[in-house]
């Protein structure tokens, strides 16, 4: 299978190399326009920006990235290209409120803290959706909001594809006919629609920028979307667990950088965790799996049991014990294949989806915690009042 990302790569530090060496000045944005100028909305669609944490996907010359950081926003700029990033740090060197980085956006979302806003100028439709969407909707904070323009129909009249695939466009270096390739997801807005949703964002809006000149047919979209205040969950499978699982306890590291979550195969977020073996008390078997999951070491001493959560699959009944610690040893890294990628997330910017047991301790824990999943009965031990519901 190509690697579509490499190809794009090259070509974009191809053009940059280009437009170094030209070593044109171009002047700073007199007006804001996503990719066709004179057509379409301006700055103005992104709201009043001024103390926000934002991002700039494909940020190029940087110059987009300038303005919003002179609106009183403090902007990371993320180019993957070593020369366009280079042409963005020669320009702007020391600007207030403004941050270059050269990176792969998925791995700097990955890596980084949760944004207020993230945008981008035309750059999207450049990588994968199915590989950018997952890192990008973990990358807002819930009700963040993620506003993004992209081809619609090139400048042959070829208008977007039917199906999530990339197509081969041109990208032509200024004032030269040397023509160069790049692979585009050039999609239907049903389509970013669907991918939107299926990654737990909602898109509030599209906006036609179609070419002012009559005979020209290149035109964009505008795409306005956000991401809930709530973080949802993924239901657990249907299929009953096995008896000797029926058992199990949900481990919630909680420090100074929030509560420790791994990435489970299946595309979940989860807390360390699983079935206790004969002969264990509920702190023992916390213990254990913190240490076997994502090596942290704890004392069974120190850690609080906070009750118990009752539930069923199927004809199964489940329960499941939420234990807290914060007291431990270690970094966290990968013990284990069906898990890894573990991270600390603060409260106010969870992942999502949540595997179901987890979210249902999380919010045994702390009740205001902006979690949705199934309701589960919860008896809490270090009181003897009456149970209540999670959900």
């Amino acid at each position: 299978m190509p690697n579509f990302a490499t190809q794009n790569l090259d070509t974009w530090t191809t053009y940059g190399a280009h437009q170094l060496a030209r070593n044109i000045a171009l002047p700073e944005l007199d007006g804001w326009a996503w990719d066709i100028p004179g057509a379409g909305p301006g700055v103005e669609v992104l709201g009043d920006v001024k103390g926000l944490r934002v991002l700039d996907l494909g940020s190029g010359l940087g110059r987009h990235a300038a303005r919003i950081a002179a609106l009183g926003a403090t902007v990371t700029a993320v180019d993957s290209s070593p020369t366009q990033h280079q042409r963005a740090a020669t320009r702007y060197p020391d600007t207030p409120g403004l941050h270059l980085v050269c990176a792969d956006a998925v791995a700097h979302l990955r890596d980084t803290q949760p944004y207020d806003l993230i945008y981008s100028v035309s750059g999207v439709p450049f990588t994968d959706p199915r590989r950018l969407l997952p890192a990008l909707a973990n990358g807002l904070r819930p009700g963040g909001r993620f506003v993004f323009s992209a081809l619609h129909t090139n400048s042959h009249g070829a208008g977007p594809s039917a199906s999530v695939v990339a197509r081969q466009e041109v990208l032509r270096l200024p004032r030269t006919t040397e023509d160069h390739s790049v692979h585009m997801w050039v999609l239907a807005p049903q389509l970013w629609e669907d991918l939107l949703v299926e990654h737990g964002l909602i898109l509030d809006s599209v906006t036609a920028i179609d070419a002012p000149q009559p005979d020209t047919p290149v035109s964009y979209r505008l795409y306005m979307a956000r991401r809930p205040e709530r973080v949802p969950s993924r239901p657990r499978t249907t299929a009953p667990p096995p008896p000797n699982t029926a058992l199990g306890v949900g481990v919630i590291v909680h420090g100074p950088d929030g509560v420790l979550l791994g990435r489970h195969r299946r595309g979940t977020y989860e807390l360390a965790g699983g079935s206790v073996e004969p002969g264990e008390t509920f702190a023992e078997a916390a213990v254990r799996e913190l240490a076997e999951e994502a090596g942290l070491q704890a004392d069974p001493g120190d850690v609080q049991v906070l009750g118990t959560l009752l539930d069923r699959v199927g004809d199964v009944v489940r329960l499941t014990v939420p234990v807290l610690v914060t007291t431990w040893s270690g970094v966290p890294h990968e013990r284990e294949e069906a898990i890894g990628a573990w991270r600390f997330w603060p409260l106010d910017a969870l992942p999502q989806p949540l595997f179901v047991p987890s979210s249902q301790c999380l919010t045994a824990w702390n009740p205001a915690l902006p979690l949705d999943h199934p309701t589960a009965l919860f008896q809490p031990y270090r009181s003897a009042g009456r149970a209540s519901s999670t959900g």
